[in-house]
């Protein structure tokens, strides 16, 4: 008993080790959040945004290519501006805010792709295209004016018709991503 007793006083004297390791713990915690900071304002949904930037605007998006849904603008436009809010916490202005997103679907073509054997297309392609135009109205810097594209495949067997409202929302999710990293995420 008189070891058990020894090893028993002994285990419970490190408390002086617990002050070390709290020190320790917080110095981790502060070297943490200095890191955080230290690469300008970062929040955990991906935006590096300046503080002073408070609102945004989407204009609505315009369609200068054939093809596509009539639709297809105004439904970009507004999958864009419920990203941004989703993912900021930007408040949305109809016009005037600090950011500015506009633009025009330039693109919207089914290509062959995937040749096959027999010299055939193993799949089709419906490639869509958006010029944006984004401006940061708090710093010039920050301004693009750039393409962006995404696709998505299907069987060369089938009609685009029948596949486009199945792949054109996943072009447009992809793109509205793309777009909002170049933009918010500085990316």
């Amino acid at each position: 008993m008189g070891s058990r007793a020894k090893l028993m006083s002994h285990s419970v004297k490190p408390v002086a080790g617990r002050r070390v390791f709290s020190a320790w713990s917080s110095m981790l915690v502060l070297i943490a959040g200095v890191m955080l900071n230290g690469c300008g304002i970062y929040s955990f949904t991906g935006t590096n945004l300046s503080p002073d930037i408070k609102t945004f605007t989407v204009l609505n998006f315009t369609m200068s290519t054939a093809g596509g849904p009539a639709s297809l603008p105004l439904d970009f436009s507004e999958k864009l501006k419920e990203y941004f809010q989703r993912n900021t916490s930007l408040s949305q202005r109809p016009s005037g805010g600090d950011l500015l997103l506009e633009g025009t679907f330039t693109g919207y073509d089914v290509t062959p792709t995937a040749p096959t054997a027999d010299d055939k297309a193993g799949f089709n392609r419906l490639n869509v295209t958006v010029q944006v135009r984004f401006t940061n109205n708090k710093d010039e810097t920050k301004n693009f004016d750039q393409s962006f594209t995404f696709y998505e495949d299907f069987p060369q067997n089938e009609t685009l018709d029948a596949n486009e409202s199945r792949i054109l929302p996943k072009i447009l999710d992809q793109l509205v991503q793309n777009i909002f990293n170049k933009s918010a995420a500085d990316w």
